[in-house]
């Protein structure tokens, strides 16, 4: 990784990008710092540091703490990956959107407009329940309708100045402008991250106990990095054959090619849609005095994972199992609408391709669902291990969730990879020389 950055900056054009998105970059974090007029963010730190603000704990890891501090950018780009996700899925129910996105570039361009207006809708909603919920939990020292108002625009227009930022890194940086906004943010939560392991594993201890402690904790790390890369970049490779046919004079095809099938075929979408599932009654519950020791209390208790894991209260863990059923469903839930194996069969069929040993046609693509629902599996699997670490360190040794573990580890590591593939892409272009150049 370091010597890909290292000989992108000896590409003249490649430095230029890299410093464009280095400096918007600075400019996001700079807007984090800018408190929406007329707020009290004390109120936001004292309720996330309450048991009952646990499940805002990772909202505020994504906007990399700005939420916190409730800025200008306390919404950040979630938003954005909302109205991303929702027109995702419309695409598939809404044959008109089906058409553009099969349209190419200039359907691709449409599709990416009506998100942008889209954007402003969730904004609004977010902006208006955070106003509304927390300004009664005395948020402003004048809390009016006037205060309100102004909290929605300045929040929903930070969120789109960032949608704005981000696209600018797409164009004219090193591309992947949204999800390397997300990345920065995730990123700087990390020293506060760091200083709590340290706080609570290593300060008290001996010399020789604080080395150990700081081998473990590096380990660890490692190890979870490491798995996390092998299953992002983990495929099975479906191999094809192309038969060979007259066209004019002249024998053509006969090629071979493979279908690779990534076994993290949904990404995060799984443990975002069941963290936001489970979290979201709890949320809701949050803005009201529910009596926890009541039986309706005791099954929010159970939703929120700050009470799985706990050797004092292992009841409380079955929420925990509920976690782990709907990310296997949603893993295969988003693949089913992202990756359609008849459609795949029959325009291999139409090219004259089949799978080695595999009649074309609908056996394909019932062996395409077959092997589909073998590594979805094993990717539902490998990303409930990746967030199980971190709930379990939680619970037993009873210390807040750790930003950059579990969910937020795999958005960081994805980003990262796909930043640095575009950048080496960017760099075989420029140091490519045709034929007419030799």
């Amino acid at each position: 990784m370091l010597e890909t950055l290292r000989n992108a900056f000896k590409v003249k054009e490649v430095r230029g990008k890299l410093l464009f998105t280095f400096f918007m970059l600075v400019v996001v974090r700079a807007g984090c710092q800018i408190p929406v007029p007329g707020v009290n963010n004390s109120v936001i730190s004292d309720f996330l540091a309450s048991n009952s603000g646990d499940a805002f704990n990772f909202f505020n890891a994504m906007t990399g703490g700005s939420f916190m501090e409730m800025s200008i950018f306390a919404l950040n780009i979630t938003p954005y990956i909302t109205s991303s996700i929702i027109m995702q899925l419309l695409t598939i129910a809404i044959p008109k959107l089906e058409e553009l996105q099969k349209d190419g570039e200039d359907g691709r361009k449409v599709i990416l407009k009506i998100t942008r207006y889209l954007t402003v809708a969730p904004a609004l909603i977010q902006s208006t329940a955070m106003a509304v919920g927390f300004g009664g939990r005395g948020l402003y020292d004048n809390y009016t309708w006037y205060a309100v108002v102004i909290t929605v625009v300045t929040m929903t227009a930070g969120s789109a100045i960032l949608m704005w930022i981000g696209e600018q890194i797409t164009q004219y940086g090193v591309g992947n402008g949204i999800s390397i906004v997300l990345l920065i943010n995730i990123v700087s939560s990390l020293p506060d991250d760091f200083m709590t392991l340290y706080e609570r594993f290593v300060a008290s201890q001996t010399v020789f106990m604080k080395v150990v402690a700081i081998a473990v904790i590096i380990l660890l790390l490692l190890a979870m990095v490491t798995f996390t890369v092998l299953l992002q970049e983990a495929i099975r490779k479906i191999p094809v054959q192309y038969a060979k046919k007259m066209q004019g004079r002249k024998m053509v095809g006969g090629q071979s090619s493979n279908i690779p099938l990534r076994v993290n075929t949904a990404g995060v979408i799984p443990v975002i849609f069941a963290s936001s599932l489970m979290t979201f009654p709890v949320v809701i519950a949050t803005f009201f005095n529910v009596d926890y020791s009541t039986i309706g209390g005791k099954i929010l208790l159970c939703l929120s994972s700050s009470n799985w894991c706990k050797l004092e209260a292992p009841q409380y863990s079955i929420g925990y199992l509920v976690y782990a059923l709907l990310i296997i469903l949603f893993a295969y839930f988003y693949t089913s609408i992202t990756f359609n194996p008849i459609e795949i069969a029959n325009n291999m069929k139409k090219q004259g391709g089949f799978v080695t040993g595999i009649r074309p046609g609908k056996p394909t693509s019932d062996y395409l669902t077959r092997i589909l629902n073998y590594i979805v599996f094993i990717g539902a699997v490998g990303l409930l291990i990746v967030c199980t670490i971190p709930i379990v360190v939680s619970g037993v040794f009873n210390i807040a969730n750790l930003s950059f573990m579990g969910t937020s580890l795999i958005i960081i590591v994805g980003v990262v990879l796909e930043t640095l593939k575009q950048i080496e892409s960017q760099m075989v272009q420029r140091r490519y020389k045709g034929f007419l150049n030799s």
